[in-house]
């Protein structure tokens, strides 16, 4: 049974992160400030400071009475949004954070570490920065509008060197889009009001336990080196199709392929193809009177312009 330990593993993310390895198998060890109220018994928690360089050296090694070894980490630990603190104290919590994790992961042997990046470092808000075509894609250079955003994408510089420097080494950056729990969707059908509130990331979410399902297949996978990839839901947070929005709210963005109905305007294509990614929710099941969101494409969909 493989070992992982899940910095932030009680948040929103990391909660389903832990449920999903725990039903899968995997042993677990939950790194944070706080034990979650819902937290599983059947994960260690140990309390800690990612902030402290140390702390982290020593929980990725071995604890007394707790656990011997690590063999992988998932880390999701980090202020999870720009406005919560102050710029400078969410930079200085998040990225030497990260920092820390894999470094000390390095240090342990750890070479199997995935960990939370962000929809951010494609250049939201979109309709202050526009991205270069849809669906966006992880193909263009990221484009930080936010301090927290900026952090993120140092993270995935940091990521890439620290491959360089061991070519047996995997990192794998997930740019989770908005994380959504079953509770947040009562609030949906409410964003067609007023669909200009959700351009800012065109209209996307990801339900946690799609999340988490990344999580595992990503620490699954036998990738190597680094690697980003958006993680996001197969649908919009709206009914509207997702071509007519676009046109409506970003008339000079291109579209590199059609998309069909309420298709994500946040490709997945590269975690399908090569994580075997598959979401299996949307809010869609779980709101009464909305139609289904993974209808298969076919003719007469509405497509893009």
């Amino acid at each position: 049974m493989t070992r992982v330990a899940v910095t932030g593993g009680s948040g929103k993310l990391g909660r389903a992160v832990v449920a999903e390895l725990l039903a899968h198998g995997y042993d677990v060890v939950v790194l944070d400030r706080q034990r979650a109220p819902q937290h599983d018994p059947r994960a260690a928690f140990l309390s800690i400071d990612l902030t402290d360089y140390g702390q982290v050296a020593e929980a990725l090694t071995a604890v007394d009475d707790r656990y011997s070894s690590i063999d992988a980490v998932a880390h999701l630990a980090a202020i999870p949004a720009p406005g919560i603190l102050t710029n400078s104290a969410t930079f200085a919590n998040n990225v030497p954070s990260s920092y820390n994790v894999f470094a000390a992961a390095q240090a342990a042997g750890i070479d199997n570490i995935v960990w939370a990046s962000s929809e951010t470092v494609l250049g939201l808000p979109f309709l202050q920065s526009p991205p270069p075509s849809f669906p966006v894609d992880e193909e263009y250079t990221v484009r930080p509008q936010s301090t927290y955003s900026l952090g993120k994408a140092l993270e995935e510089e940091m990521a890439r060197h620290f491959t360089r420097w061991n070519p047996s080494l995997k990192l794998i950056g997930l740019r989770f889009s908005n994380v959504m729990e079953p509770a947040d969707y009562a609030a949906f059908p409410a964003f067609a009001d007023d669909p200009a509130s959700r351009a800012w990331n065109a209209w996307g979410y990801i339900d946690a336990r799609d999340g988490a399902q990344a999580v595992r297949l990503a620490l699954e996978s036998t990738l190597t080196g680094f690697e980003a990839f958006i993680i996001a839901s197969a649908d919009t947070v709206l009914e509207a199709p997702s071509a007519e929005l676009a046109a409506r709210f970003f008339p000079d963005v291109p579209f590199t392929r059609d998309v069909y109905g309420t298709e994500t305007l946040l490709s997945i294509d590269k975690a399908k193809r090569m994580l075997w990614y598959s979401p299996r929710h949307s809010w869609r099941d779980e709101v009464a009177g909305t139609p289904g969101a993974n209808e298969t494409p076919r003719a007469g969909g509405v497509t893009t312009p």
